[in-house]
């Protein structure tokens, strides 16, 4: 029970990490962790799946402008200046200058400030990013953001958890180990691995009973920064003659239906499957009645068509859908 205390930490604390108060809140319930990996995978889950776009655009606003320096003596403004030291100490009056330029048209651009896991980059590598995402459409960019976000927090939860696993008595050998292993996550994130590993995924002994269906969706409103409420889902499986449907080929009677639902106000669909451990390997597609949620749209409907493989059953498959009238995105999340 000494180990798992070492291993919470305050709603405070984790607002630190990320500045959005419903991370905060939700990691500070799921508290304590019995490791720093643990604490990360919860992390992911509640920032990708819980937190909404507001909440996303919250934590954006609690970073300063990259070059610039915070005026706060918070720990948040502490560790943002660590992340930054790089890039200040390698930068010119000109390069700053620049940097400060191009962080303003980005801002004006997006609606929020241009972020990136700053550790270990110098000024030029954050500002030829910069100018690499400038072109990008929003609801793109809106994605890259949440994504470095996420790897600001991982370093953050890695920090806060080290200085905590240094204040436990240093007789205990567990925690020193512990510690160790926290100070080696901490160089790994620096580096810009932000997954943890997912080795042992497959193996059932290791995995949780789940508390929610394998697959899970929400769609969020790019073009007026909120949740899209009301959206039709639709959840289907291939079980065609052929053992996956064929690029242009036809697929009528291959797609068997498993569940339907419409999004609520936080934009998440009802449970669209059974909640089952291991969720059976094969072809999914989950569809967007989009032409009905927004008709002047370009969009009739959006299918979003992925695969699940026999070493991927255990895990957790959250498609999400960034929507707006004339274009649409998505990715894997957790």
């Amino acid at each position: 029970m000494e180990a798992e205390s070492t291993m919470s930490a305050s709603e405070l604390e984790y607002l630190a990490c990320c500045g959005s108060t419903k991370f905060a809140k939700e990691m500070a319930m799921a508290s304590p962790f019995p490791s720093l990996k643990e604490a990360i995978t919860a992390a992911r889950d509640i920032w990708f799946n819980k937190v909404d776009v507001n909440g996303w655009l919250e934590a954006f606003s609690a970073h300063p402008q990259i070059g610039e320096r915070s005026r706060k003596v918070d720990t948040s403004a502490q560790w943002s200046k660590g992340e930054q030291s790089t890039a200040l100490a390698t930068a010119t009056g000109s390069g700053l200058q620049e940097l400060a330029e191009w962080n303003s048209k980005y801002r004006q651009k997006f609606g929020f400030v241009f972020l990136i896991c700053a550790s270990g980059r110098s000024s030029a590598e954050i500002l030829s990013e910069l100018k690499r995402r400038y072109p990008n459409r929003p609801i793109i960019e809106f994605e890259n953001a949440a994504q470095e976000q996420m790897k600001v927090t991982e370093l953050r939860l890695a920090k806060l958890f080290s200085t905590k696993e240094k204040a436990v008595p240093s007789g205990e050998h567990s925690a020193t180990d512990v510690a160790k292993k926290v100070e080696d996550r901490v160089s790994i994130i620096g580096g810009h691995l932000t997954a943890a590993s997912e080795a042992s995924a497959g193996r059932a002994s290791q995995v949780p009973p789940r508390t929610r269906p394998p697959i899970t969706t929400h769609v969020l409103d790019v073009s007026c920064g909120s949740p899209a409420a009301g959206v039709e889902v639709l959840l289907e499986m291939w079980q065609g003659a052929q053992p996956r449907p064929l690029f242009g080929g036809a697929d009528i009677g291959g797609w068997v239906f498993l569940g339907s639902s419409s999004t609520d106000s936080d934009g998440r669909s009802g449970q669209l499957m059974s909640i089952t451990d291991a969720v059976k390997p094969g072809i999914y597609k989950i569809n967007f009645n989009t032409g009905k949620y927004c008709p002047e749209g370009f969009f009739p409907y959006v299918s979003i068509v992925f695969e699940i493989r026999e070493s991927q059953k255990w895990q957790h498959f959250h498609v999400p859908l960034l929507l707006s009238p004339f274009s649409f995105s998505t990715y894997r999340g957790s």
